[in-house]
């Protein structure tokens, strides 16, 4: 024990070394201590920090201090576009990149009486100056005279001289109380007001979900691809904005689950009926498409409403988050190298419907029309239908391609005729093939009674080309537009009335329609009408008809660019759900090369056909290498330049061109024209790319 005892005084005889050593060492006693203090502020920092309230926490603020920068940005958006013509300018050149020339032409045209408008009103208020003043003095001194006026009646009614100024030391005595009063407020108004615009800005930001996905809390942020069950199908409905759907929902003793039928699995999504209440219309839920599917945390376009047959009745097809933008997988024509077609009893397999069912297209004594936007798989659907026919034999091909970049060009030695071009000669030579078509028919429709034809399949793509051509034959007649002295318009309409009879079949693919590119006799005409996307409801009733698009059809609501081979038909030559007009196709896509392969299948079904080609310019008439060739070394030309060059190189060719042929040749290639410092001009080096990447036939693939 004695060794441990620290002596309490010195010895003179110990060593200080000795006293030393034996004494506790109190540095290391302080050095301990600090060091698990520390570990342990920092383990309980680290724990409130990553515990789940403070993440619940910060969500929170930033959600909110999110709403409030998003309500400032979406305010001051409004504000912008309601005192700036920049919302006409974003219209314009979003109409200006789906191609669609007549609504950037109709906003256009409101831009310019916007600014009118807004020139007027400020002219009228440099103007409003003088007369503002001029104004103020007449009333003030009205007013003035008004008050004595009215002093002098009570001096006179009182029989007292002092009240003849007692009107005017009321008013003067009203504006000190509103001053007085103005002064008191006006302290907690600065100091409220700013408060009051912070939360209003907080409002709006709420409103629009102005805060990013991970400031939700969990059960918001984990909704999104939820499977659908009936109490989110209800709460969906309900949340529509609908007063009377919302209020019937209310008063429901099961709280609206009678409204649903069963919840089926159709394909990648399910498929439920919904019974609408009395006072609710289906166009009303129809109408609210987008918001039911935010609803039900999806996008727009993964969910569809039509009609059945029952009455007051839609029926919703929610697909599985994602599940449209996956491939459906190549097409049996490229996968089964032993199929054949025929013509009469066969369905061409064509794709999938959304519920994952393979869908089939009778072309039997059926005028088809597709159509659609630019460069969303037109000519590659309409070519997946032909090559399946072609596997038949018997069916006879007469194809006139208007655009002329190759995407036929497989059917050379396939059909008997087959024109390929942008220019006003192929116009012409379509026309003439349109026409021969009609003279077979009037020669079949004379033939004996019983006698057996061999189908005779015309197929026009780019029609609208030919509806647009200005060009007149030498009997004064215009081979394009849509009056009856129009050759190609007509010839097409004698087909439609009665060549399906005699089966003479006119199949054609247009762009973009309007009423001048695609008339309306010629639309109507065609038995299987289909669309892909397209920029507007109006085009959609175009397309498809009205009885289709009231009857839930959309192709307006397709997105352009992403649902690409994607179509609505309309048609009896398709399976339909009963009880709806239309259904939505997700075709197969056959690309170039392949469909080249396919089309040597059926040449070598057939004994041989020689194929006629009514325009032929020989090589020397190559409209892409023309171009290239007029560019020279600039990077860049004017597309009026072009023409310019393209005239002076070869008059005859190119002397009758426009801008709208020039893009009728170059759109749906990466060498489309575009704008440069305002101005529409062709890029060098993107119309070299396209010339290098087309196949060594002589022309570029580029099939839509």
């Amino acid at each position: 024990m004695t060794d441990n005892v620290v002596p309490l005084f010195k010895d003179p005889s110990t060593p200080t070394d000795t006293i030393a050593a034996a004494s506790p060492a109190p540095a290391a006693v302080g050095t301990v201590r600090p060091v698990r203090v520390w570990k342990r502020t920092a383990s309980g920092v680290r724990t409130a920090v990553t515990s789940e309230r403070t993440r619940t926490a910060a969500r929170l603020v930033a959600r909110h201090g999110m709403y409030v920068i998003g309500g400032t940005r979406i305010t001051a958006k409004r504000t912008w576009d309601g005192r700036t013509a920049s919302r006409y300018e974003r219209m314009i050149r979003a109409a200006e990149a789906a191609g669609n020339w007549e609504e950037a032409k109709e906003w256009e045209d409101r831009l310019q009486r916007f600014r009118s408008g807004r020139h007027h009103r400020r002219m009228d208020l440099l103007r409003s100056a003088p007369d503002l003043a001029k104004s103020a003095a007449v009333g003030t001194g009205l007013t003035i005279g008004g008050l004595l006026l009215l002093g002098i009646v009570l001096a006179i009614a009182n029989k007292d001289i002092s009240w003849l100024f007692a009107p005017i030391s009321a008013l003067v005595e009203t504006i000190r109380t509103i001053v007085v009063v103005a002064t008191v407020v006006w302290g907690p108004a600065l100091t409220i007001g700013p408060w009051l615009a912070l939360l209003a800005l907080w409002g709006v930001g709420r409103r629009r979900q102005a805060a990013p996905q991970w400031t939700l809390p969990a059960q918001q942020r984990d909704d999104a691809g939820a499977p659908i069950t009936p109490s989110i199908v209800v709460t969906a409905l309900r949340d529509l904005g609908i007063a009377p759907l919302r209020g019937a929902i209310k008063d429901m003793g099961d709280a609206g689950a009678a409204m649903l039928g069963p919840i089926r699995i159709a394909g990648c999504g399910v498929e439920v009926d919904v019974t609408l209440p009395s006072g609710v219309s289906t166009a009303e839920v129809q109408g609210r498409r987008r918001k039911l599917a935010e609803n039900l945390a999806r996008h727009e376009h993964e969910v569809f409403i039509t009609l059945p047959a029952a009455a007051r009745t839609v029926r919703l097809w929610i697909a599985d988050s994602g599940a449209l933008d996956e491939p459906i997988g190549p097409s049996p024509l490229v996968t089964d190298e032993t199929m054949t077609a025929n013509y009469k009893t066969g369905r061409a397999p064509w794709g999938q419907d959304l519920r994952g069912d393979a869908a089939t297209l009778s072309l039997y004594q059926r005028h088809l029309l597709i159509t659609g936007l630019s460069n969303q798989g037109k000519t590659a659907a309409l070519r997946a239908l032909a090559l399946w026919l072609a596997l038949d034999k018997t069916v006879e091909f007469r194809i006139a391609d208007l655009k002329g970049v190759g995407d036929w060009a497989m059917f050379d030695g396939l059909a008997t005729t087959l024109i390929q071009g942008p220019t006003d000669d192929h116009v012409i030579a379509a026309t003439e093939m349109v026409e021969g078509m009609v003279a077979e028919m009037e020669r079949r429709i004379q033939a004996p009674p019983g006698t057996v034809f061999t189908p005779l399949v015309g197929i026009v793509d780019e029609a609208q080309v030919a509806f647009m051509c200005p060009a007149v034959g030498p009997d004064k007649r215009p081979y394009g537009g849509s009056k009856a002295t129009s050759r190609y318009f007509m010839a097409v309409r004698k087909i439609h009335n009665q060549g399906r009879a005699v089966d003479v079949i006119l199949e054609e693919g247009t762009q973009d329609p309007t009423d001048q590119n695609l008339p309306k006799l010629v639309r109507e005409g065609a038995h299987t009408r289909i669309s892909l996307a397209l920029g507007t409801e109006s085009q959609a009733r175009m397309a498809l008809g009205d009885k289709a698009v009231d009857g839930g059809a959309a192709p307006h609501l397709l997105r352009q660019g992403l649902d690409k081979g994607t179509v609505v038909v309309a048609s009896d030559g398709i399976a339909i759900p009963a009880g709806q007009a239309s259904i939505t196709v997700r075709t197969h896509y056959i690309d170039t090369e392949t469909a080249a392969l396919i089309a040597e299948r059926a040449k070598s079904l057939r004994d041989g056909v020689t194929t006629a080609h009514a325009v032929d310019h020989g090589p020397a008439l190559d409209p892409l290498a023309d171009i290239l060739s007029v560019l020279g070394t600039e990077p860049r030309v004017l597309t009026q330049d072009v023409l310019k060059r393209l005239t002076a190189l070869n008059a005859e060719a190119y002397g009758g061109w426009s801008f709208i042929d020039l893009k009728r040749v170059l759109d749906g290639t990466p060498a489309a024209p575009y704008k440069s410092d305002g101005r529409m001009v062709i890029g060098r080096e993107r119309v070299a790319r396209v010339l290098a990447n087309r196949p060594e036939t002589g022309s570029a693939s580029a099939a839509e």
